[in-house]
């Protein structure tokens, strides 16, 4: 499970602990099954798009009723359009940063 999503032995045990991940166990071994793999998956994808693994545990709350309720997927898109808005702000901000670096760098070899 570690090198499949390359994460720490610790990240796995934190996920276990917040009741994100429930995998089988005999003694101090964990088996983790096709169901903690899908699990696995929606929370890096959660963490690879921003969001808090409280928002993941929701989502995943979503996945687990096995019939998506229209509450449950009306907050989802609440979320996510939230995370979309702070994703695009983010990605304003990271272009500003880059076009202000490449003019001082410019500048900089124009000097030289």
């Amino acid at each position: 499970m570690c090198a499949k999503f390359d994460v720490t032995p610790r990240t796995l045990r934190y996920y276990e602990y917040i009741e994100l991940l429930q995998p089988e166990r005999e003694g101090r071994s964990r088996f983790y099954h096709s169901r903690e793999l899908a699990r696995m998956k929606l929370i890096m994808r959660g963490r690879r798009f921003g969001f808090s693994l409280e928002d993941i545990r929701q989502w995943l709350e979503l996945y687990d009723t096995g019939h998506e309720n229209r509450a449950q997927m009306e907050k989802w898109i609440e979320l996510a359009d939230a995370q979309m808005g702070e994703l695009n702000s983010r990605k304003e901000q990271i272009e500003e940063a880059i076009s202000e670096l490449q003019a001082l760098r410019d500048d900089v070899a124009k000097g030289l």
